[in-house]
């Protein structure tokens, strides 16, 4: 029985999935997105979340800990400077999988992964749908279409 067994392989032996998953982690860390398969993407969240986690809190144990996932010190450097500013506010989902369609090859699911706080087209949408909220009723739009008729009824008696 497989109780409990969720882990995608993503068809790798551990060694060689842990390789992909930390320099698709570096690629992340350092390019704020990339284009890769939606399984990839996904094992690739449950990977880099907790490292961007645990940058928030800028201490030797935790460079050390995220250093020895990825083996790479511009990618910690850039995580512990400039990234860990960004989301020291945020509560966790760093990550966002936008789904682009199928590969033409072998028809597999594709998408972006990229860093919610450096996609600067979301968040100029985000900032204008908060400011431009409206109502919408049928007793307003009602009322606005009566006035708008009588008016013109009421002008042609008088200038006759």
């Amino acid at each position: 029985m497989r109780h409990n067994k969720k882990f995608n392989h993503l068809s790798r032996k551990k060694a060689h999935r842990d390789a992909l998953l930390a320099n698709m982690t570096i690629a992340l860390i350092m390019r704020k997105r990339i284009f890769t398969t939606l399984a990839k993407a996904k094992a690739l969240r449950v990977y880099a979340e907790p490292l961007i986690t645990r940058a928030k809190e800028d201490t030797m144990v935790n460079r050390r800990l995220v250093f020895s996932y990825l083996q790479n010190k511009e990618a910690v450097t850039e995580l512990f400077r400039e990234i860990s500013q960004k989301i020291a506010d945020r509560p966790g989902g760093y990550t966002r999988i936008l789904k682009t369609g199928n590969r033409l090859g072998d028809n597999a699911k594709t998408c972006f992964i990229e860093l919610v706080d450096y996609n600067e087209n979301m968040l100029k949408d985000k900032a204008a749908k908060k400011t431009g909220r409206t109502r919408r009723s049928s007793k307003k739009s009602a009322a606005a279409e009566a006035p708008a008729t009588e008016t013109p009824a009421a002008e042609a008696p008088a200038a006759e």
